[in-house]
Parts: C-alpha cells; sequence; structure tokens
C-alpha cells in the first residue's frame, strides 16, 4: 500500500504535495510527476501520516522543505526534499481514529459537493437551451414565438436561418488579434493600470479586469496590442479545451496573453450578440481542438475562423443580447452562489484536516462514537476538480507572439 503525492505543478505551489485520497493496493505505475510515498508499517487502513497528513499545509508549506521552480510557471519538489519533512506521529490507535473521523467528515463533504456540481450542470445545461434557441432563431426574443419564415442557410450545421438574418464566416465578423507575455525579468513592464487577460480570467461571460496588469510601457516596447471594450475574447490553447473553449466579452480595453484570441467586431456586429453565438457552437469547435506536441490542447485560428454563423441585423442582434443578459441573469447567479459553497466547503476540509493532524483537534471520542458506515458506490466517483485554466510556461516571452493581427474580409 502507498500514497501518491503530486511532485510538479503547472499551476501554483498550491497544487504541490498534494496527496491521492485512496492507497494504491497491488501493483500501479505512475508518471514522472508523481512521488510514492510507502509507510514502513501499515495497520489496517491507518494512512492518516501518508495521506491526510501528506495532504495539510502543515506539510505541503513546511519551511523545512524548499519547493523548486523549474520556470516561471512550472513548480516542483523533489524525493530528498520530501524525506526532509518532519512528521508528528500520534500512537497506531490514535491513527486509527483520525483516519475513521476524517473519513467519516470526507464522505459528507465530498457527497454535498457532488451534489452542487450535478445542481451546476443542469443550470448550464437550462442556460446553453436558453442561449441556443436565441441566437440560432428559433424564437423572436421580440414575442417569444418562431419567425414568420426561414430559409435554408447553405450550411450543414446551421439548418434553416430566420429569412432576413445573413450568413457570415467568424473572420468575416471582426479582426482577429493574438497576444504575448511581455519580459517578466523587466518589472517595469508590469503593475500598472492595463488588464492582461489569460485563461485564468476566463470564468466569466463579462471581463472587466484581470488579475494582472501590464504598464502603458508595455505596449510601447513590444508588440503587445491593446483590444478595445467591445471585443470578443476566446481561449485557444490550454488543458481547458479539453472540456469547452471559454470565451467571454470585453467591457474594458484588455491586453491578452498568448493563450488567448481577441474579435475586434466589424461595423455591424455587437460583441455581445458574437460571443453568445460563439459560445452557443461550442459542440462544432470539438473537431477542431488537437494537441501540441507536449499534448497541450490548441485550438488553430484557422479552423475556427472560416465557420460560418448566422447574424441578425445590428439593431435585432443588441435585442437579443439584452434578452439573453436578462435571462441568464439568475442562472449565473445560482451557479456562482453554488460554486461559492463548493470552494468553502473545499477550504473546510482542507482546514479540518490540518487541524486533526496536528494536534489541534482531539477527535478520539468522536471517532468512537461514529457509526460503521461502508463507503457508498456514487462516492467512490471522482469529483469534478475546479478548471485548470494554465497557462503555457513564460521563459521566453516571444513564444506566443503573433506576427500581424488577421484583418477582417469585407
Amino acid at each position: 500500500m502507498a500514497t501518491c503525492c503530486s511532485q510538479r505543478a503547472g499551476e501554483t505551489e498550491e497544487d504541490i504535495g498534494r496527496s491521492s485520497v485512496n492507497l494504491i493496493e497491488g501493483e500501479a505505475r505512475c508518471g514522472g510527476d508523481i512521488l510514492v510515498l510507502a509507510p514502513a508499517r501499515v495497520a489496517g487502513r491507518c494512512r492518516a501520516t501518508w495521506d491526510y497528513a501528506s495532504d495539510s499545509p502543515a506539510v505541503t508549506k513546511a519551511e523545512s522543505v524548499q519547493w523548486g521552480a523549474a520556470s516561471l510557471s512550472w513548480q516542483y519538489c523533489t524525493a530528498s526534499e520530501l524525506k526532509r519533512l518532519t512528521l508528528a506521529l500520534p500512537p497506531l490507535p490514535e491513527q486509527a481514529a483520525i483516519v475513521r473521523f476524517l473519513d467519516h467528515a470526507d464522505r459528507r463533504i465530498r457527497r454535498y459537493i457532488r451534489a452542487k456540481q450535478k445542481l451546476i450542470k443542469l443550470l448550464e445545461e437550462l442556460k446553453a437551451a436558453i442561449i441556443h434557441r436565441a441566437v440560432t432563431g428559433q424564437i423572436d426574443v421580440r414575442t417569444g414565438q418562431p419567425y414568420a419564415a426561414y430559409k435554408p442557410s447553405g450550411v450543414e450545421w446551421l439548418g434553416d436561418v430566420p429569412e432576413h438574418w445573413e450568413v457570415r464566416k467568424i473572420r468575416q465578423c471582426g479582426s482577429i488579434v493574438g497576444g504575448l507575455t511581455p519580459s517578466m525579468a523587466d518589472r517595469s513592464l508590469w503593475g500598472g493600470d492595463i488588464p492582461w487577460v489569460t485563461p485564468k480570467d476566463m470564468k466569466r461571460f463579462t471581463i472587466s479586469g484581470a488579475e494582472m496588469h501590464v504598464s502603458a510601457k508595455a505596449l510601447e516596447v513590444t508588440s503587445l496590442r491593446l483590444v478595445p471594450a467591445g471585443s470578443v475574447l476566446l481561449v485557444v490553447r490550454g488543458m481547458i479545451l479539453a472540456r469547452r473553449v471559454p470565451i467571454a466579452r470585453t467591457v474594458e480595453a484588455v491586453t491578452i496573453n498568448q493563450d488567448m484570441k481577441a474579435i475586434i467586431p466589424a461595423t455591424g456586429i455587437d460583441a455581445g450578440y458574437l460571443a453568445y453565438r460563439m459560445d452557443a457552437a461550442q459542440a462544432t469547435f470539438v473537431p477542431m481542438i488537437d494537441e501540441a506536441g507536449h499534448g497541450t490542447k490548441r485550438f488553430p485560428t484557422e479552423r475556427w475562423r472560416d465557420l460560418a454563423l448566422a447574424i441578425p441585423p445590428i439593431e435585432e442582434q443588441r435585442q437579443i443580447v439584452i434578452y439573453l443578459d436578462n435571462a441568464t441573469a439568475r442562472l449565473t447567479g445560482a451557479v456562482e452562489s453554488a460554486q461559492t459553497e463548493i470552494d468553502l466547503l473545499r477550504d473546510f476540509r482542507t482546514r479540518l484536516i490540518a487541524d486533526v493532524v496536528t494536534g489541534k483537534l482531539d477527535v478520539r471520542e468522536v471517532a468512537a462514537r461514529l457509526p460503521d458506515e461502508p463507503p457508498e458506490a456514487d462516492e467512490l466517483e471522482p469529483l469534478d476538480e475546479p478548471e485548470a485554466l494554465g497557462e503555457a510556461p513564460d521563459d521566453d516571452a516571444s513564444d506566443g507572439l503573433d506576427p500581424e493581427p488577421e484583418e477582417a474580409e469585407a
């Protein structure tokens, strides 16, 4: 029996040292980014030291271990560093009580999180259905009824569209521009008041800021381009593409990194409508996504820019956007509320484990009163982890540079 511990993480140090919830029983193989901890003595399911303890901030943030950095965005630790950790070991009977208590608490926390995740999926499906009906012309949002007349779009996946709508390729809807990462070594390029949007910021449909900011100098001395408010942003590289293509509209002028593209709308195109319309085409995007040599998902511009969309007149686009903003607001709020509850439960679990395995909370009496409860079958299913909207390594700021913006066709 053994416990797996993460050796390297593509996000931050928060991911390093995270252990598996279950022991490895029998033969198994692990990847190069995993360290295997094999306890010298195990009694039954007594794994507090190796599983719960190794997943505690008290261990992963221990000052005795110096977590290294392979690059600006990849963190790692080594087996020799992990061996230097010092753990406080209670007697085996107390370890068993700790595991019994934490298993009991963990099952309930995971059950509640799973219920919230299922609710989020249902709400997202309902929201997607509302958006799809409006942007494909299945209903006229002004009347709530189908349009009076339809015509063949000439595009198989679009089918029939309202008679007065026009069919355009995405590249005919605006200018497509890319981004880059200014040199991290030059601090004068950072810390300004210009938002620098990365995939990590693409968690909302409307972008009004970013975690990181660049200075005006970055626009002067690099090819980084300011994307005006009222543009559409999308992620074109990263593991999040295995699930969906994040798409958003920006209400503030921003810059973007090399894993993003922006569409600056042409005359007669509303950014909100274009963003909603593209987001409704997620199923069509799936076969266009491939992998780079190192396994990262990518969404090549040359594949999606020729995708045809049905476009209503500009005033009707704006009416559709107002309708969808109002119709989806409560659903979005419910999703955010459920996600907040999930985040709070994850934080509670982390704090609870830390208090128990460091001896701040004695759970022996509570554990002795707990009923025997074999794990349910559905509890063996993994939880949906938070979306990993990671960035590509920024060792070379020119890696993601686009030579020239791609201009819209007339």
